[in-house]
């Protein structure tokens, strides 16, 4: 199951070209796969209770189409694989309908205490099980 998020385009985050500047891409990304963490468990009660948390270890991001000045971007986020310490999230940015961006991650379930990656308690696991979508087409692809 796909889930949706929406942000409005921040006129700081426009660059001198008129276009959503490049980092702003991944911090909105960086906003929805926080919405996938809370959706499967790993929120902020979970982060303080248990010591762990989710880290971004590899991300790939595509950048398709030009964004513009004041638009509604719509992320739809899909879980394509949960195993062990491994979790993996395709983001696809849209404005109007239209493709602008993707990402790829791979994060890891790690205890802050030792910083040490660690499996994903069962709750979270079977949460993100339900979830599970099949990889899209551009997945996995390298950067070249």
């Amino acid at each position: 199951m796909s889930l949706l998020s929406r942000y409005r385009v921040r006129p700081e985050w426009i660059d001198y070209n008129g276009h959503l500047s490049e980092g702003y891409y991944v911090l909105v990304f960086g906003f929805a796969t926080d919405g996938v963490l809370n959706t499967i468990g790993a929120d902020s009660e979970y982060r303080e209770s248990a010591r762990c948390s989710l880290y971004t270890v590899e991300a790939h991001v595509r950048y398709l189409n030009e964004v513009g000045p004041d638009s509604e971007l719509t992320v739809t986020s899909r879980i394509v694989a949960a195993r062990g310490k491994k979790l993996r999230l395709c983001h696809e940015m849209t404005v109007d309908g239209v493709l602008a961006a993707t990402e790829e991650i791979l994060a890891l379930h790690v205890d802050t205490d030792s910083g040490r990656a660690t499996p994903m308690p069962e709750h979270i696991a079977a949460k993100a099980d339900e979830l599970l979508e099949p990889l899209p087409d551009y997945a996995g692809r390298a950067v070249g």
